[in-house]
């Protein structure tokens, strides 16, 4: 029996080895570079504790950049193509988006509602809701919020002298401020709901905000394998959230679509439209597979679309506040020509801001851009391929469903493309500047059918909220200001290590 069990033994452990073997040599026996990978972890030891995603995605880029056009890469048990040609990533992103409309990421409806999500959905599901969601945030749709975003602004400076009047040095964190602002811009504009974060630090709201980014259900490396091992995941029946975070979720979602429909309140906002596309028959809409608009969204699906505006709306857009406040105070002379931009256009308006005044102020949305190609919320922009994908002027096939990863934070960072990339200089963006690059070099909102949908209301919000800050206060480093800036290499997305600490002078 005991010889039986060892000859058993022996032969899945050997069986387990070949497997591994020929999975983890598949690029190098297909003549694609690859580094050698590590069995189970691949080419990403040490990701969410010694490095960050886009610190070993920088060290691959620089390692085969201009060697071929991608190279092969292993996260986890996932085969990736690293993506190093600029006109291959155009192809992924706009000619061939066909083959390349899925992200692959991780949903798990039945068992953790809030992941089924625009961001998350694939195929026809992602189609039909893209299509529904879209006129959300049309120009005129932006012009109609406009003036709530502009109130939250007011309350924004107002707090922020109610806070420099309690610190005794001038010092705050700007970072959760920034978050409290957005929290409440989002509140109002998806939820119809007054948060009150900027008075109250701890409300509900805020506090769940914190909690998405600061309490996740797994440690980093998990959280990195069920985002990018997402059919896995599921079948493993993985959840991406804490259950309390999605129970919170849910109710509110539910109290504010049931007190609407019974008060017949109309908000004109991101509820409205999906309270237009709810289910009349919830359980006929339940027994359908995943997302389908004929029958409707149950509750469950409302919430989702609505979880992923507010995280996305509040977190991506506070973050690029933080860091352009922070490269503005390390920069003077950047943030006194931004300001008398700021002054100039408010003249013109009698000191309202106005959406059409916003929108001209040209050295804002460069200031805006240079920020994002420093700190790209996300570092990586991934697409899974359909069906086998012969690469132009190359011999090599990405075969069906192999991640295609574009190393955007690699790319904004190369000196090729951007001269001394770690400084901060906003004329990079100037028209002129523009046309002498690749469109793919710059890629913080994704591009192609797919790009960020919400990217209009996100630059929106971040301009409104320094416009409100930089016509009343000016920002200095301080001796508690890190500089250079840490990066947190716990948060899949771009945040700094223990938050920004700036002095703030208020203006005569």
């Amino acid at each position: 029996m005991l010889t039986l069990m060892s000859t058993l033994l022996i032969a899945t452990l050997a069986l387990l080895g070949w497997y591994l073997y020929n999975f983890y040599t598949y690029w190098k026996r297909r003549g694609v570079l690859q580094e050698t990978p590590l069995p189970l972890v691949g080419n990403y030891m040490g990701a969410g504790t010694k490095y960050h995603m886009r610190d070993i995605n920088q060290r691959l880029y620089r390692k085969f950049k201009g060697k071929a056009p991608f190279a092969g890469t292993y996260v986890f048990v996932r085969k990736v193509a690293l993506i190093l040609d600029l006109d291959l990533i155009k192809n992924i992103l706009i000619k061939d988006f066909s083959n390349f409309h899925d992200r692959g990421g991780f949903n798990n409806v039945e068992d953790d509602p809030l992941t089924g999500h625009l961001v998350a959905l694939d195929g026809e599901q992602w189609r039909a809701m893209r299509t529904k969601l879209s006129p959300v945030f049309t120009s005129a749709r932006m012009k109609y919020m406009f003036h709530t975003v502009v109130k939250v602004g007011e309350r924004f400076t107002q707090v922020m002298g109610e806070e420099l009047a309690k610190s005794s040095d001038q010092i705050l964190e700007i970072r959760d401020l920034c978050a409290r602002f957005t929290t409440d811009v989002i509140g109002t504009c998806a939820f119809g709901i007054e948060c009150n974060s900027l008075k109250d630090p701890n409300a509900e709201f805020r506090q769940k905000g914190r909690d998405i980014l600061t309490r996740p259900r797994h440690n980093t490396l998990i959280q990195l394998f069920t985002l990018t091992n997402g059919q896995l995941a599921k079948k493993l029946g993985m959840k991406l959230f804490p259950d309390d975070l999605t129970d919170f979720f849910m109710n509110v979602i539910r109290q504010t679509v049931d007190y609407r429909l019974k008060n017949n309140v109309k908000g004109n906002d991101f509820m409205d439209l999906l309270i237009e596309m709810k289910a009349k028959d919830e359980e006929m809409a339940r027994a359908s597979k995943g997302i389908d608009l004929s029958h409707g969204l149950t509750i469950e699906q409302m919430a989702a679309q609505t979880f992923v505006f507010f995280l996305a709306g509040f977190d991506t857009s506070s973050t690029t506040m933080a860091f352009a406040l922070y490269e503005l105070a390390c920069n003077q002379k950047i943030q006194d020509e931004l300001r008398n931009e700021i002054l100039d256009s408010l003249k013109l308006s009698q000191g309202e801001l106005t959406y059409e005044g916003l929108h001209g102020m040209q050295y804002l949305e460069q200031v805006i851009a240079e920020t994002l190609r420093k700190y790209p919320v996300l570092s990586v922009l991934v697409r899974v391929t359909k069906n086998d994908y012969k690469v132009p002027n190359s011999s090599h096939v990405i075969e069906r469903d192999i991640l295609a990863a574009i190393p955007v934070y690699a790319m904004h960072h190369d000196p090729q493309y951007y001269d001394n990339p770690e400084e901060f200089r906003p004329s990079r963006f100037t028209p002129s500047e523009c046309e002498k690059r690749h469109p793919s070099t710059y890629l913080p909102f994704g591009d192609g059918p797919r790009n960020c949908i919400g990217l209009r209301f996100g630059k929106m919000q971040a301009k409104i909220g320094l416009v409100s800050l930089l016509r009343q206060y000016r920002f200095e480093c301080c001796p508690k200001t890190d500089i250079p800036l840490e990066l947190d290499k716990k948060n899949v997305l771009a945040a700094p290590k223990g938050g920004i600490y700036l002095k703030i002078v208020p203006l005569s």
